[in-house]
């Protein structure tokens, strides 16, 4: 069976890598931490990975309700604690009263370090409150080269995961049935818009897909994907349960509040 027809054309180079790490575990019996992964490459190594009884993978963002996970795969008779996961919680320290910082800037101050985004995990605020879950191998280096964000000087402070800040994210979830997975179908049937209004979305570069900008209509919608429509908010395909007798899509989504 060829695996890489179940997944999209872009994916390949992802599932080589997940496909690498399984070769490596089960030759070695040396257990494999990975980056931080978005929903929809935690979908595609649980494909996979759930295929082989030799196996197991686990995942872990530093709080439950994390968004971005490491993965850590290990031979099936392996116990894993949250410990293994080595995520580091930072609470950046800003002058608050006097300046505003948004996600954006948090995230541009970071990625202008050269590292990659799977080195960092969730973004959290709370009032004026920010924190981040980073890698504990880059946590240092991010400690020391990171001094201003925006205009504003700023100092990172370690925290215990259990105090992270807790998120009040909650998902509505729906059931909806689309004539096909596109993208443009499925915006429509998600908003209750009509066809010719998510293909403009789509057009006028207001959506992402797994915090990709997808501006071809026709990409085609998978289990996992977390799609972004500005103006509309985010939300989730939690599973796709097949078509209905009348050959159309049933997709259970959730919607962020």
């Amino acid at each position: 069976m060829n695996i890489y027809q179940h997944f999209r054309p872009e994916e390949k180079e992802f599932i080589d890598q997940v496909l690498n790490w399984k070769d490596f575990v089960e030759n070695t019996y040396v257990p494999k931490l990975t980056d931080f992964l978005d929903p929809r490459e935690q979908h595609i190594l649980k494909t996979i990975i759930g295929q082989h009884i030799d196996l197991t993978c686990e995942f872990f963002g530093g709080s439950l309700s994390s968004e971005r996970k490491r993965a850590l795969l290990v031979p099936a008779y392996e116990v894993v604690d949250p410990v293994d996961f080595q995520i580091q919680l930072f609470e950046i320290d800003y002058p608050s009263k006097f300046v505003t910082i948004e996600h954006p800037q948090v995230l541009g101050s970071l990625m202008s370090l050269g590292l990659k985004r799977g080195k960092f995990g969730d973004i959290l605020f709370q009032d004026k409150r920010i924190q981040l879950f980073i890698c504990h191998e880059v946590s240092d280096y991010v400690k020391t080269q990171v001094q201003s964000i925006g205009r504003a000087k700023v100092a990172f402070s370690s925290v215990g995961l259990e105090n992270a800040i807790c998120s009040n994210e909650t998902l509505d979830e729906e059931w909806i049935t689309v004539s096909s997975l596109r993208l443009d179908t499925v915006i429509s049937g998600i908003h209750h818009v009509s066809r010719q209004k998510s293909l403009s979305f789509i057009q006028q570069g207001l959506v992402k897909v797994n915090w990709t900008l997808i501006e071809n209509p026709s990409f085609e919608c998978d289990e996992g994907d977390l799609i972004s429509t500005r103006s509309y908010g985010r939300v989730k395909i939690l599973s796709i349960e097949g078509k209905t007798k009348k050959e159309k899509w049933r997709i259970n989504v959730g919607k962020q509040k």
